[in-house]
């Protein structure tokens, strides 16, 4: 029994980072600290000024556990890390996380590549980016190898020259071929600078020698060239006009701005580089009961700066960081970027109506999505809450189901899905190969996955076995079916010792959900409610999973005819039952009269048959 008391005599005045653990223990909330002693025990003292979210996070506290750091700057990474890893509900959270596609120019090579990278290393390649549109990146990518004419190739240069024949590219004129020594270092570093010039944002010198090349061409009346070069010309122009909005400053900045409605958030970020803004984008974020402008603020910049590779020179923000945190982000940002980085809040000026700006996108995609935010509500947690009211329960998070697929009995598995909150966590979907269960036994298979799953879960959380993922319990079971398979539900757990609800997603004759059963009542559910519509989503899914995992095995030739099983049942016998019903279902409903009427068939090999696909009516 943990006795939070006695615990936080214990806490050294150290700095650190706390987790927060409710009586599932689960990670409700993670925090860092200069002194471990003196942040944790306020949570539990007089509620006095606190706000309702903290009192409503206390008064679920179960456990804690510390982690001591050597400063405050390690407890700050520490703690970004963590919120991502398990997403804590009392965290303030991004609901995006996405990554952005960079250009990288090897310029360590001797013969340098262009292409797209998705992270940025601490090489001595040349980055440009983060880009908010992969498909603008090829694009430009594209471009360049017209234009420049450079390798795009893995050989390793110039100890490769000669040793094999020049590709396709150098044929369609888009390589000059270093690999063949058709070009000197010297002049082919020469396009590559022209390249960096290019990518950061100097078009004039390509535009008036991509001119020249169309005038020069249509004089000497080459049309197909002037025509190419033309194309060229354009594609470049289309480029260089897209970077409308400028920046005196011509240095690396992001703008982040925030529209608010309840606990729904918008942020915009702006990215300009080199004082061009080369693009944006917009993340949604779930606030916390009581988080004000700077709470939010600083959530944001751990957990975005956290998971980007690229820190930009300044960050100009809507709203302060919290003050107690700003000297700290800075520090934590200029570590990450190498060099120095600034949190400034523009109040005038060219930098304030940039501001103005990424704010004014904010409330439009905010407004625009604030019926999809509350459809999709509806549709999860609103969902959830319907189902907990027929069921008489509460505190529904986390729901499992699960389905047995097979041919016939042969080649079972096993499917479990999650959903927590209404919505699919398929990271922790898992699948499962019967092993134990022979011929078509739904009942003993499903007995099969849910000892295992919760096996496995048990000795996890023991130390006994390796984490996989099995640890965390749900809230519920959905079993697919009613009776019968919440009966073998509640036996594996009860042999296993846990005490979790289960309920059963009851049929109708075309196999849909109708009602659910639930401690030995049926009950009726709304067809249009938005919990009928979750239960049908879930039971499709976890049959979805199963039959995918199912055909997959199949398809790596794992699968042979169910006949081939049946003892005395040879090729000549299996080939008369398949022409005779056709289909292994009608098979498996014929008589022994009707078997035996067969002429490649005798008394003892149709009973032979019969047994096999009515072993569990014996």
């Amino acid at each position: 029994m943990f006795d939070i008391e006695e615990e936080l005599k214990k806490l050294p005045g150290k700095p650190g980072v706390y987790l927060m653990h409710d009586e599932k223990d689960e990670i409700i909330y993670v925090g860092k600290a200069i002194s471990l002693k003196n942040r944790v025990r306020q949570y539990f003292q007089s509620s006095r000024g606190k706000t309702a979210k903290i009192n409503k996070m206390v008064s679920r506290i179960a456990r804690f556990e510390y982690i001591v750091t050597d400063s405050e700057m390690e407890a700050l990474v520490l703690e970004c890390n963590l919120i991502k890893e398990h997403r804590p509900r009392y965290n303030t959270m991004l609901k995006d996380d996405k990554s952005y596609p960079y250009i990288r120019v090897t310029v360590e090579e001797a013969f340098p590549r262009v292409f797209l990278s998705r992270e940025m290393r601490r090489d001595k390649s040349r980055y440009f980016g983060p880009y908010t549109s992969a498909g603008a990146v090829k694009d430009s990518i594209g471009l360049i190898h017209k234009l420049y004419k450079l390798r795009t190739c893995r050989r390793k240069l110039p100890e490769d020259i000669g040793k094999e024949r020049p590709c396709l590219n150098y044929h369609i004129k888009q390589c000059s071929a270093p690999c063949q020594g058709y070009i000197s270092e010297a002049a082919y570093r020469e396009s590559i600078d022209q390249v960096l010039d290019f990518l950061g944002g100097h078009y004039d010198t390509i535009l008036k020698k991509l001119e020249r090349e169309m005038k020069e061409a249509a004089e000497a009346l080459d049309f197909e060239t002037a025509a190419a070069v033309r194309e060229l010309l354009f594609s470049v122009q289309k480029i260089s006009q897209t970077q409308k909005i400028t920046d005196s400053g011509q240095e690396d900045r992001d703008i982040v701005a925030y529209a608010v409605d309840g606990s729904d958030a918008v942020v915009q970020i702006f990215f300009m580089r080199e004082g061009k803004l080369i693009g944006r984008d917009n993340f949604h974020l779930v606030i916390g009961e009581g988080d004000g402008p700077a709470r939010l603020m600083t959530n944001f910049v751990k957990q975005f700066y956290a998971g980007t590779p690229f820190i930009p020179k300044s960050l100009l923000l809507q709203h302060e960081v919290e003050e107690s945190e700003r000297e700290l982000l800075e520090q934590w940002l200029t570590e990450k970027r190498g060099q120095k980085v600034v949190i400034h809040v523009p109040k005038k000026g060219e930098k304030a109506r940039l501001m103005e700006m990424a704010e004014k996108n904010a409330s439009i995609i905010l407004k625009q999505d604030r019926e999809k935010i509350k459809r999709e509500e509806q549709r999860t947690t609103g969902a959830v809450k319907e189902l907990e009211k027929v069921l008489g329960l509460s505190g529904l998070s986390r729901m499992e189901a699960f389905d047995i697929s097979n041919i016939s009995g042969f080649q079972s598995v096993g499917s479990m899905v999650v959903y927590e909150n209404g919505r699919p966590k398929r990271t922790d979907y898992r699948k499962f190969r019967i092993q134990t269960v022979d011929g078509p036994n739904d009942y003993a298979s499903m007995e099969e996955v849910l000892t295992r799953r919760f096996l496995h879960g048990k000795e996890e959380k023991e130390g006994i076995r390796q984490t996989g993922g099995f640890d965390r319990f749900p809230d519920i079971l959905m079993m697919d079916g009613g009776k019968g398979q919440v009966s073998i539900a509640k036996q594996v757990l009860k042999k296993l010792g846990l005490a979790i609800p289960v309920c059963g997603m009851v049929k109708d004759d075309a196999h849909r959900t109708r009602a659910l059963y639930f401690e030995g009542q049926e009950l009726p559910l709304d067809r249009r409610g938005e919990g009928f519509k979750l239960l049908t989503r879930i039971q499709d899914e976890a049959h979805r999973f199963a039959i995918e995992y199912h055909r997959s095995l199949r398809g790596k030739n794992q699968v042979h005819s169910v006949l081939e099983d049946i003892k005395g049942i040879g090729p000549a016998r299996r080939k008369a039952l398949m022409r005779t019903f056709g289909t292994i279902e009608k098979l498996r409903a014929a008589t022994i009269e009707e078997l035996t009427a067969i002429p490649q068939m005798n008394e003892q090999a149709a009973e032979s048959v019969y047994h096999f696909f009515h072993k569990e009516d014996s």
